[in-house]
């Protein structure tokens, strides 16, 4: 998948790919409409950290899940 432009589908995409990896319980807290075009390319940049690693400590996960609420909406 080409993710190099923003859009609504790349980032519905990413967002379901983080949420996976990061085991996210709470699938609201990853509902796109959270989630700015505009700050695509800084979901796009957690994306390609998350993605690459075969596994994420605790402390990992929990740096990444708070710099989503970061650049999360609401």
């Amino acid at each position: 998948m080409d993710l190099s432009n923003a859009s609504q589908q790349n980032l519905r995409f990413i967002l379901e790919e983080l949420s996976k990896k990061l085991n996210v319980a709470n699938r609201i807290f990853m509902d796109e409409k959270h989630y700015d075009l505009n700050k695509y390319d800084d979901l796009k940049d957690l994306y390609e950290m998350v993605i690459t690693r075969d596994q994420l400590s605790l402390a990992e996960t929990d740096a990444f899940i708070d710099e989503l609420r970061h650049i999360r909406n609401i």
